[in-house]
């Protein structure tokens, strides 16, 4: 397969959780690495098309997990919240970083065989082609303290709480379901501003690696009256620092992966119709009509809307196993400035 449709910059594929942990089964180590594995060939199979690849990740299910183990042992340090974003970076980073070297560096068995110098390059350290592993970067991202999410937190993580148990925590909670265990933590979800690492992540793409990055929406950060950086107790939605980051450096399209092959017209209804092309402006008509749901595919659309208007470029939400097709222009939904529209 050729690289992606009108390529000129890097490809930004945003994994959703599915692609990290497959929602069926019991969260485990061995489920989690099963899954980025899986992830990790369709990603290797991307770079093998000839792409510069980005990859962001979400890290709610380990967060949570994290904030669970916090609370399963009060007499343990108890972390804030940007501490524990950071956390997770590195442990999914780790696993996708690993699962990408090693599927690159089995893929070309063939090709080492052969090498002239009679070794096996890249075959003792993981490494893809040439010698190039992949990178994680622990990504901050600025986000303004007078955000408006701060005076009113939404987002749930952590923890189900029964009301009682709730009223008693040192945070904000909120019921969030019905039952005995209703409430969770509420915290903010600013909007991101600016990735602080870009240029560290452009200087990993020239040569040649594949960027694993922003994990979770990034650690959030904003800067004091003295312009010193500071972590802040929010989680920044992963979607939108994707866009973010695809539009800083220049991606050429920006792939959104979730669960549904794409984004659907009256969704789970018996009118569902699939969204195949459309312009920004189309599906701004759709949320002004509140088509898509808050937190689920709503992010994913608005993150899409902006890059394709900020950034002249393409993007596509589809399902891990249409990656491909998708960047290929072939499959999930498409979302191209109006001139491009098919």
């Amino acid at each position: 397969m050729e690289p992606a449709q009108g390529r000129e910059g890097p490809v930004v594929i945003a994994l959703g959780g599915n692609a990290l942990l497959d929602s069926e089964e019991a969260w485990t180590a061995d489920a989690q690495l099963a899954a980025v594995e899986e992830t990790a060939h369709r990603i290797a199979s991307v770079v093998d098309d000839g792409n510069d690849v980005i990859v962001t990740h979400g890290n709610g299910p380990q967060v949570g997990n994290l904030l669970v183990q916090q609370e399963a042992a009060t007499d343990t340090p108890q972390l804030p919240l940007d501490v524990v974003v950071a956390e997770t970076q590195g442990q999914i980073g780790y696993l996708l970083q690993q699962a990408i070297d090693n599927e690159r560096s089995n893929g070309r068995e063939g090709e080492r065989e052969g090498a002239s110098d009679g070794k096996r390059q890249g075959a003792s350290d993981g490494r893809g082609p040439g010698g190039d592993a992949s990178a994680t970067v622990l990504t901050r991202v600025v986000v303004d303290a007078d955000d408006p999410s701060f005076s009113e937190p939404t987002k749930p993580v952590g923890p189900f709480y029964t009301p009682e148990d709730a009223a008693a925590k040192p945070f904000e909670t909120r019921a969030v379901t019905d039952g005995p265990r209703s409430h969770r933590r509420v915290v903010a979800s600013p909007e991101p501003l600016d990735v602080i690492e870009i240029d560290t992540i452009e200087r990993l793409l020239e040569q040649g690696r594949v960027v694993i990055c922003g994990g979770g929406g990034g650690v959030p950060v904003s800067r004091d009256d003295e312009g010193r950086l500071r972590g802040v107790e929010a989680v920044v939605d992963k979607d939108h620092t994707s866009q973010v980051l695809a539009t800083e450096i220049g991606a050429s399209v920006l792939a959104v992966l979730t669960n549904v092959e794409y984004a659907y017209e009256r969704y789970r209804t018996d009118e569902q119709r699939p969204i195949r092309d459309a312009t920004p402006a189309d599906l701004r008509e759709y949320l002004a009509a509140g088509e898509f749901a808050p937190g689920s595919m709503r992010p994913k659309i608005e993150a899409c809307c902006r890059f394709v208007e900020e950034a002249d470029g393409r993007a596509v939400i589809t399902t891990p196993e249409h990656l491909r097709e998708g960047l290929a222009g072939t499959a999930g939904t498409q979302i191209r400035p109006a001139e491009d529209e098919k």
